[in-house]
């Protein structure tokens, strides 16, 4: 296997990790409208990410950074071409930041839901598109043979590319859904799982059409294996997550986001861009690649440097692996 093969399996699992992670942060942001009924429930909501939701979007940076120094091209055509929604979901993600930091500095009752409002939305928003994004990089856009993006911003929101974000707007609400029942004790434990029954319905008929679309226009048998397994894993998750057995429900719905994007890029490889003008002019992991000696001391720092984030992020999650409710919200208060 070639480096810049090597690159594009490392880079696949980057957005696997960032999806499976963020996307239950997501999931919860979406669930202070949809489950809280008052301030001390969305409060313990966001308690829940908390101590872990900054440490999180780091898989995000280090994606963005890893495609941009492996991959120039793909990240030059990428960012250009996607600049407006890309440019969205990055102002969404700080406001979200400054929200979850600032919501609590002043008592007023105003002050505080114009917060929770902005997580809502900035949660909401950013889920959606980041389906969208992905949608149009499998299916394809308009690439010249410069290698330039030359579509519009209306081409990219293609009947495929809505789908693909209402599949991951959903997928990640469910998988928040589910994590809330994880993370939290009493009467906000059992509302989340039966919410994520009916979430969970809705996201399996979307995500089955969805997949099916993906596997008849650019599918392979690699990437069927991955689709029969990210829909068997969604069904478990919700028959888990019926029995009460959160924990099961939880890595099953983290499985169904793994097997995705894995069915994504073996869908794409070799290509990174597929364009939909000419075969020829798509961005492949040769053609779009950085030079051997970059991606040899890529590997090299990764190698050590890996391996130290993810036991750190681990121990983060041990250490807040408790859970919480709104008893615990009302004694720090007191």
């Amino acid at each position: 296997m070639e480096l810049h093969d090597v690159w594009f399996v490392l880079i696949a699992v980057l957005w696997t990790g960032y999806f499976f992670l963020e996307g239950f942060d997501f999931g919860v942001g979406v669930l202070t409208k949809l489950l809280a009924r008052d301030r001390a429930e969305k409060r313990v909501l966001i308690n829940t990410i908390g101590p872990v939701w900054d440490g999180n979007e780091v898989w995000l940076l280090t994606a963005g950074g890893a495609t941009f120094a492996a991959f120039p091209d793909w990240y030059a055509t990428l960012f250009s071409g996607f600049y407006l929604p890309l440019l969205v979901i990055l102002v969404c993600l700080i406001v979200r930041g400054v929200a979850f930091e600032y919501r609590a500095k002043r008592p007023e009752e105003n002050w505080q839901r114009n917060w929770e409002t902005a997580i809502f939305w900035t949660s909401l928003i950013p889920a959606f598109l980041w389906g969208v994004a992905f949608g149009n990089i499998v299916h394809g856009v308009k690439i010249d043979q410069h290698f330039e993006y030359v579509g519009t911003l209306w081409d990219l929101f293609n009947p495929y590319a809505l789908l693909g974000g209402l599949v991951t707007l959903t997928l990640f609400t469910f998988h928040g859904t589910v994590f809330t029942a994880l993370k939290t004790v009493g009467e906000i434990r059992e509302r989340a799982r039966k919410l994520a029954r009916w979430v969970g319905l809705v996201t399996a008929g979307l995500a089955l059409l969805f997949l099916l679309w993906t596997q008849v226009d650019n599918g392979n048998g690699k990437s069927l294996v991955a689709m029969v397994v990210a829909v068997a894993a969604l069904v478990a998750a919700l028959v888990a997550n019926r029995a009460g057995r959160e924990g099961w429900s939880f890595a099953l719905s983290g499985l169904t986001i793994v097997a995705t994007v894995a069915m994504f890029f073996l869908t794409l490889f070799p290509n990174v861009m597929p364009s939909s003008l000419d075969a020829d002019w798509s961005l492949t992991v040769t053609n779009a690649s950085s030079s051997p000696y970059t991606l040899k001391i890529m590997t090299w720092l990764a190698a050590i440097a890996t391996p130290l984030v993810m036991l750190y992020q681990g121990w983060t999650y041990w250490v807040f692996r408790k859970r919480i409710g709104t008893q615990h919200i009302a004694e720090t208060a007191h």
